[in-house]
């Protein structure tokens, strides 16, 4: 009885130590989508009153939590019974993804007319509404970049038995949410810790006031270029999904560089997305 008890924890350990072995594969294969997971989510999750910015980005969290565990058994069964259907899932997320990408361009270039409105003006039921608003689109902006993890992650270990691929996936799926959001928490933050340090610098340490005074005007500027690298990130991972899984897209941008053709891929389906909802709204 004792040597089945103990044989039992050999067979455990052993399966964790190769569950150990390939999430460190499964995580270098995903190392780039969750780069661009970050910065689109950091941009995501930027732009709110500072009162407001953790317990937003909480919930941006928790949505990000559940799309996990909606994925996840889906994700199982589709790469036990019908693998064929993950890759038309991978583009319609992608033309998704392009959409959001080229839409920001377009309204970088012509905003919309309540763009310019002064905050002030809005009500706090209207501003909680666009806070809302946010949130969903952040939470559905995740649920395509989760899929786009996790079939990754999942296609890293597909050799593997049932148990491994469980155990890998769900780390990485694990991984893309408590580091990203985590770092997104730093980032988001970081003009707070700034204040801090002038705070006890107190006018006394010119190091510490340096170095807070360095986080407190950096942070506007790490928001904007975020913001900017989430856009593009969108686009290549848009164009990445159609570059892999396309042969004759591969072929076409086959002299380009490969983040170029990616790009160029992404920001023309976005454009052709984002023209075809303006002649579906007009």
């Amino acid at each position: 009885m004792t040597g089945g008890f103990f044989a039992v924890f050999d067979d455990i350990a052993a399966l964790l130590d190769d569950a150990a072995a390939m999430s460190k594969v499964a995580t270098k294969k995903t190392a780039g989508i969750l780069g661009d997971d970050l910065a689109v989510n950091a941009q995501k999750a930027s732009g709110f009153a500072s009162s407001r910015e953790l317990p937003v980005l909480w919930a941006i969290s928790k949505g990000s939590f559940k799309n996990k565990l909606i994925i996840l058994p889906f994700a199982f069964i589709l790469s036990a019974f019908a693998p064929w259907s993950i890759v038309p899932i991978l583009m319609l997320g992608g033309v998704y993804l392009a959409y959001e990408g080229a839409e920001k361009i377009y309204e970088y270039f012509y905003p919309h007319a309540h763009a310019k409105v002064v905050k002030e003006a809005l009500s706090e039921e209207a501003i909680l509404e666009l806070e809302k608003e946010k949130i969903k689109s952040a939470i559905l902006t995740d649920f395509i970049l989760s899929i786009e993890i996790i079939i990754i992650a999942l296609g890293s270990v597909a050799q593997q038995t049932l148990p491994i691929q469980m155990l890998v996936v769900s780390v990485v799926a694990l991984l893309a949410t408590v580091g990203v959001y985590g770092i997104v928490a730093l980032i988001v933050r970081m003009d707070d810790f700034g204040f801090k340090l002038i705070e006890i610098a107190d006018q006394k340490n010119r190091v510490l006031e340096f170095i807070g005074n360095a986080l407190v005007q950096g942070l506007p500027k790490v928001i904007k270029a975020l913001t900017v690298i989430g856009t593009f990130a969108m686009l290549l991972v848009a164009g990445g999904i159609f570059v892999h899984n396309a042969h004759f897209i591969h072929d076409a941008v086959a002299f380009m560089p490969s983040l170029l053709g990616e790009l160029l891929v992404g920001l023309s389906i976005g454009g052709l997305a984002l023209l075809g909802m303006k002649i579906v709204k007009r």
